[in-house]
């Protein structure tokens, strides 16, 4: 269900690298969460450091919303970059677990192909 990659980057390295493997694969970053800082401001320390970018490829998405609006509510892809013990991870929720959820089979290529491109981009982002 999930796909991790570990990196000796730090996290922000690792995010840039991910941002720019993003767009090489036509993937947009539409938002990042930088957890401990919007903790902070609900007055909840964290010290790990974790960002979560939200990616999308608007022309992927317009195929599975128009064939389920509901999968609106996995939509943007998410990809944690986090730090655990002396490394940093980079996992996501793999899309064909997630769209299975819905029960489009039709939308089994879709995820399939999203899901090569993401994880093609964590590890680049990994630098492997």
């Amino acid at each position: 269900m999930l796909y991790e990659v570990i990196t000796k980057r730090t996290p922000q390295q690792a995010g840039q690298a991910l941002e720019t493997a993003a767009q090489k694969h036509q993937f947009g970053v539409l938002t990042i969460h930088n957890l401990p800082e919007t903790m902070a401001k609900k007055g909840v320390e964290f010290s790990k450091e974790c960002l979560i970018y939200e990616v999308c490829n608007p022309v992927q998405a317009k195929k599975v919303l128009e064939a389920n609006p509901s999968i609106s509510t996995a939509l943007p892809c998410r990809i944690a970059v986090f730090e655990e013990g002396n490394h940093t991870k980079l996992s996501t929720i793999k899309p064909t677990a997630m769209l299975a959820l819905f029960g489009n089979p039709e939308l089994d290529p879709v995820a399939r192909e999203v899901e090569q491109t993401i994880v093609s981009m964590m590890n680049e982002a990994a630098g492997e």
